[in-house]
């Protein structure tokens, strides 16, 4: 572990809005505490990092093969018909990437989700869903934590 992850620390606003899922190499995979979309976050494990290029070009290769892999897959689980990723960062500055997996038919489509509904919060059955779809797919990248309740 490098002084850099060392020094990491989770913004508070996306601590309060998500659910930790366990870990990458590089970033922390969150999932958004609002069932309306199977939204997921990756957090570079980097401190002081707000943009990609603060990254090191390993970093940057890293969050790449982390990003294409995590959309790759939740396209897959949850049969989307659309995967949305960016990162906007004008709420949260720390630098993290969201994964939105898009239907036609959701409460957004086809303009963003960013406000578009209130968040519902995710049941405990339906987190234990996700937790089970994923470790599924993703276990061989992600060391995931104890499973959360919400």
């Amino acid at each position: 572990m490098d002084e850099l992850e060392l020094e990491f620390e989770l913004d508070s606003r996306l601590e309060n809005d998500c659910i930790t899922l366990g870990n990458f190499p590089l970033s922390r995979l969150l999932l958004m505490n609002d069932a309306n979309y199977p939204w997921f976050i990756l957090v570079p494990r980097r401190a002081e990092a707000s943009e990609i290029y603060h990254l090191s070009a390993e970093d940057q290769v890293q969050l790449l093969h982390e990003s294409s892999f995590l959309a790759e897959n939740l396209h897959d689980v949850f049969d989307g018909d659309k995967m949305n990723i960016a990162a906007i960062g004008n709420m949260v500055k720390q630098l993290h990437l969201h994964h939105v997996v898009r239907y036609q038919g959701d409460v957004a489509w086809p303009a963003p989700v960013w406000g578009a509904k209130p968040a519902i919060p995710y049941t405990n059955e339906q987190i234990h869903s996700i937790y089970q779809k994923l470790e599924l797919m993703l276990n061989d990248e992600v060391d995931f934590v104890p499973e959360q309740r919400g």
